[in-house]
């Protein structure tokens, strides 16, 4: 662990311990491995970002297959709904797409903990046409002002605006790197997770919307921005702009059963879970 100290109102100084897990190198010892939940016993509570839930569930159905003593529960809700219940003692790990704020550190104590890199996703029907927009493009029908899919190279069709709410996590950096701030139509339907925005558009000839990179499958297709595509590699160099870093979230230091789930996820396996979903191991 290190400590990362911020000044507060008059001067006061408040920490922040961020994670300094180094993921285990191959041939390294397996305290990062499930061995390390060997004799463990007790419950621990998930919430909060969506685009993490891939990743938890997975690692979750190996900590419990192996050890059976041990239960993972997991629930969504976005980002805000993760930092609020771990800060009021509702789940162990309150999960997020970004970073929280520093009203929200001071207010739950939080520590946060560098999970993986994600890039968010436009994406669309299979059945549209249109593989690629600008960022104008992209503002102009998130603002509303492009109606038709026809004034974009597809078909004569209206276009079905999808967004997510105040609370997410995707949709605050979706809003700042690919709208930049602008606002969106009041036309534009809502979904409650990545899952769920995935699952209007891939229904939806006629949707847009944006998903955790990690979250694109062969149900909708993504959209290159500015000739660039949200492929691994482009998130990784940095080539595709619209990407943030994903957090594991604890009010105080965490106990001993949640801290290596952590630091499990920080492994070498944990992080090649996160890799094997389509997201960035952190470096």
């Amino acid at each position: 662990m290190k400590i990362k100290f911020y000044p507060a109102a008059a001067g006061v100084l408040f920490f922040v311990l961020l994670a300094s897990f180094s993921p285990a190198q191959p041939g390294a010892s397996s305290a990062h491995s499930l061995e390390m939940f060997s004799g463990e016993k007790g419950t621990i509570r998930i919430s909060g970002g969506t685009a993490h839930i891939p990743v938890m569930k997975e690692a979750a159905d190996r900590v419990m297959r192996f050890n059976p003593d041990i239960r993972i529960t997991i629930a969504g809700g976005g980002s805000g709904t993760g930092i609020m219940q771990v800060g009021a003692g509702l789940v162990d790990i309150g999960n997020s797409g970004r970073r929280a704020t520093e009203r929200e550190i001071r207010k739950y104590d939080l520590r946060l903990f560098e999970l993986a890199v994600d890039g968010v996703a436009v994406i669309v029907n299979p059945r549209n046409p249109v593989r690629a927009l600008s960022s104008a493009q992209l503002r102009g029908i998130y603002s509303g002002r492009i109606r038709n899919w026809r004034e974009l190279g597809g078909e004569d069709r209206t276009i079905t605006v999808y967004t997510r709410d105040s609370s997410s996590g995707t949709r605050a950096v979706f809003w700042e790197k690919a709208l930049g701030k602008s606002r969106i139509t009041e036309r534009a339907h809502f979904a409650v997770s990545n899952g769920a925005m995935k699952a209007a558009v891939s229904q939806d000839p006629n949707g847009v919307g944006y998903v955790s990179a990690g979250h694109v499958d062969a149900s909708v297709s993504a959209v290159a921005l500015d000739g660039i595509s949200p492929a691994p590699e482009n998130i990784r160099t940095g080539e595709y702009g619209i990407s943030r870093k994903l957090y594991a979230n604890t009010s105080r230091d965490p106990d001993k059963l949640a801290r290596k789930f952590i630091e499990y996820l920080l492994g070498e396996e944990g992080q090649a879970i996160f890799e094997g979903k389509g997201f960035i191991p952190i470096e």
